[in-house]
């Protein structure tokens, strides 16, 4: 693996020499846009009058727009509430053309409308994407949640950031230590999140409140990513330094004694090196009786220019957090028990979660010449997860439940490398924009067993009643438990890849591309910490998988401002874990088809985005019910089972804009119908036409925040939620003549939550107030059949800060 990244550079520096050839045929143009004191103005759209050319200025005020046939254009800069620009420049083949703009307004101003300029939902490219593509040239749908929405809904979790992306439901994990989410059917797990374009693991709630925007690929993702589910990927971008002092404290307060100071400070160190440190605390106790947690997040970078095509971006982030586990109300007789009080907790009271998650990045940016770059991303993440309690709420019909215990102690460590070439030319009249790319991953994961004193018969803990909590006297002590054997699996992955988004003309532009994956799962190493032996796991052999994922997309643009597409991909899933036998599992295949339209309507300042798509996966795998004896229950997540061919068939609609100045929306709806199509139809096999468990059919949801501009209550801010989940099933997919004469299916009612938030913000202070769920709204988040958490009450947050 040490000698892969010397030979992807030098296979792609090749490449490069190839294709330069190539980049005389057009030119660029680029500048600065700045405000009346002198700092870059961000979101500003800037564009060639009469094309489909635009780009978006960063942070920083800087612009590029590659790939320009030479002529004369009016490059137009125009920004919401603001006064446009324009300027005639001629661009010359091989040539950067220089046009800087300097608005009116002063920083102060422009902050004020930042949220409601320039980037519409089509016009910001993801980086997790891996090149500058505009969002209405690609065959595929996507959504960002900027910063300015995180702020405004004081989101802390992903989750709550999450949520305004229609077509991603939000589910639990065992213990509700980790948010999990589904997106057109399937489960985004480790595999699924990103962080600044690496991967990240999931097994713990991120920080989001001071993330710079949180950005999803839906549907296949294949071609740039791998081994990924065929639903979504979520990429969280923290923020970036800045070349300008300034920064923000503030201090977060509510509910359940929420306490939440954080502070963000960033600015230059020399001419070419700029930082950012950014850092919070958050202490909470919680509606649920005896749940508490304790977070502490620091995430410093710095951002080096090295020379005027060179940046140097490095990152790093630490998470410590302390939960404790609860699995809610669990099941009552394989039903939710809907008397129980929402605050009722069945763990023992020293039951902990304790997760420490450490990240590093270095990401290169190089311009080669006007329309060739360069980049490499390389990360390092560590994860360590140290965890005891109790297991599965499954009541029988009486109430009682004898608690046993699960002692866990788990390690991950993942190195990432990845490098792209992007470029842009012209052969026989063809416009090409190419990515051209590689990336590597080892990941090794470590756990431990361990052995559990004092239990009774059947392992046991002791037993309570859920009903009757008098019956039984529970249990207060922690029972010894020794670590006896420690296992260490590696996993290898490599896959190199190709995109081509070809214009045959100004109106009808074809994306393709190919993607190579390998993956190797090496057998796992057992040291026993007893005896001190080490030796090679028996049960299973050193796991190989290979596959082609190709992507095909049709895009035909009737109009600059919208843009109508189809696609065909296929995703190549390695499936991680054994079967009940031991042995390992075969890939899944999975095709993709979509199509949509994507619109930019009101002068740019409405997105409405309308896609429909059907994913068929050959054969499902999911973490199987039972053990090989077809009686004990598995409780172990990496023991599964294919379960059969299964459709996913949906719809989803996205708006999103600011149709005057400070008003902004975003809202969406989405229906999902994933069920089983194709089963053996024997004896244990699941049954064909019934919606798979944990997906909701119907989601909605719909944001609306407006701030005075004028009048004498300038300033103030209004803003109110809407969020929609609708009827789902939790529990097991019901099988062929199984064991159980009950229907295995717990129906889970829609719930609609509503939030309101009211604030104020003169000169650098602001106060920003939120009641959510104000109705109260009772519902509950299920995994499986004996984590069941109610959802959190009506609750007040406010955050008071000041920007400087």
């Amino acid at each position: 693996m040490r000698q892969l990244y010397p030979r992807l550079l030098l296979s792609l520096l090749i490449l490069t020499l190839c294709h330069l050839s190539f980049a005389q045929s057009t030119g660029r143009v680029s500048g600065r846009i700045k405000s009346s004191d002198g700092k870059g103005a961000p979101y500003v759209n800037v564009g060639l009058a009469g094309t489909i050319k635009g780009t978006v200025t960063g942070e920083d005020g800087f612009y590029t727009i590659q790939g320009v046939t030479p002529g004369t254009y009016t490059v137009t800069c125009s920004f919401v509430g603001l006064q446009p620009q324009e300027s005639q420049v001629t661009v010359t083949a091989g040539k950067t053309t220089n046009v800087d703009f300097e608005l009116a307004e002063n920083a102060a101003q422009i902050s004020e409308v930042v949220v409601t300029a320039g980037k519409t939902l089509n016009k910001k490219p993801l980086n997790i994407g891996k090149i500058a593509i505009s969002p209405l040239d690609m065959p595929q749908s996507m959504s960002i949640i900027n910063s300015e929405v995180i702020a405004d809904q004081q989101a802390s979790k992903l989750s709550d950031v999450i949520k305004n992306v229609n077509g991603v439901a939000l589910g639990t994990t065992r213990g509700s230590t980790a948010e999990t989410f589904f997106a057109r059917g399937y489960n985004l797990g480790a595999n699924n999140i990103f962080k600044n374009g690496a991967r990240s693991n999931s097994a713990v709630i991120p920080e989001a409140s001071t993330l710079e925007r949180v950005e999803v690929l839906k549907g296949s993702a294949a071609l740039l990513y791998g081994n990924v589910s065929g639903g979504a990927i979520i990429n969280m971008v923290t923020k970036q330094p800045k070349f300008e002092y300034g920064g923000e404290v503030a201090l977060r307060a509510g509910s359940y004694n929420l306490f939440k100071p954080i502070a963000d400070v960033y600015g230059p160190v020399s001419q070419n090196l700029a930082f950012r440190l950014i850092g919070t605390y958050e202490t909470a106790e919680s509606y649920r009786n005896s749940v508490e947690s304790k977070r502490f997040y620091v995430n410093p970078s710095l951002l080096y220019k090295l020379g005027s095509r060179t940046n140097i971006l490095v990152q790093g982030d630490y998470l410590n957090n302390e939960f404790t586990p609860d699995f809610g109300i669990g099941t009552l007789d394989g039903k939710i028990p809907t008397s129980i009080d929402r605050s009722a907790f069945y763990n023992a009271p020293w039951a902990y979660n304790r997760v420490k998650q450490r990240t590093t990045s270095a990401t290169v940016d190089h311009q080669l010449n006007d329309t060739w770059k360069l980049n490499f991303i390389g990360s390092q993440q560590t994860f360590d997860r140290d965890y005891f309690s109790t297991e599965r709420i499954q009541a029988d019909a009486d109430g009682d439940w004898g608690r046993l215990l699960t002692r866990s102690d788990i390690s991950e460590n993942y190195h990432t490398g990845q490098i792209n070439l992007n470029g842009e030319f012209k052969t026989f009249g063809l416009g090409h924009t190419i990515l051209i790319g590689a990336d590597a991953e080892r990941y090794l994961n470590t756990t431990h067993a361990f052995r559990i004193s004092s239990l009774g018969k059947g392992n046991v803990y002791d037993s309570i009643n859920i009903l009757n909590p008098a019956k039984f006297t529970p249990r207060t002590d922690e029972p010894l438990a020794t670590a006896t054997m420690r296992t260490e699996t590696p996993t290898y992955r490599f896959g190199t890849y190709v995109q081509d988004l070809i214009n045959v003309s100004e109106k009808f532009k074809v994306l393709a591309g190919l993607r190579w994956s390998y993956q190797k799962v090496a057998v796992a190493k057992q040291h026993n910490l007893e005896t001190g032996e080490v030796k090679n796991s028996t049960t299973a052999v050193t796991k190989y998988d290979r596959a082609f994922s190709p992507r095909v997309g049709l895009v035909y643009q009737p109009t600059a401002t919208t843009s109508l597409f189809a696609s065909y991909s296929n995703n190549f899933t390695p499936n991680t874990g054994r079967d009940v036998n031991q042995q390992n599992l075969k890939p899944s295949l999975i095709d993709q088809y979509e199509v949509g339209v994507k619109n930019d309507l009101v002068k740019d300042r409405l997105s409405v985005n309308v896609t429909v798509y059907r994913i068929i996966n050959n054969d499902l795998a999911l973490q199987a019910q039972y053990l090989a004896d077809g009686v004990t229950l598995n409780t172990d997540a990496t023991i599964k089972e294919f379960t059969g061919q299964t459709t996913s068939d949906g719809v989803e609609v996205d708006l999103n804009g600011s149709i005057v100045p400070g008003l902004t929306f975003l809202a969406g709806y989405s229906y999902n119908y994933m069920r089983y199509t194709d089963t053996p139809g024997t004896t244990g096999s699941y049954m064909e036409g019934e919606r798979l468990v944990s997906n909701p059919a119907h989601t909605a949801n719909a944001t609306l925040f407006y701030t005075l501009k004028t009048t004498a209550l300038k300033g103030l801010k209004i803003g109110a939620s809407g969020f929609y989940t609708g009827e789902r099933n939790a529990g097991w997919n019901n099988q062929v003549g199984q064991a159980q004469k009950f229907n295995r299916l717990i129906p889970v009612t829609g719930y609609t939550t509503f939030d309101v938030s009211l604030g104020y913000a003169i000169k650098q202070f602001s106060i920003l107030g939120k009641l959510s769920n104000i109705t109260n709204e009772l519902n509950y988040l299920v995994h499986e059949n004996y984590s069941v958490n109610p959802i959190p009450p009506r609750q007040f947050v406010t955050t008071v800060a000041y920007k400087f």
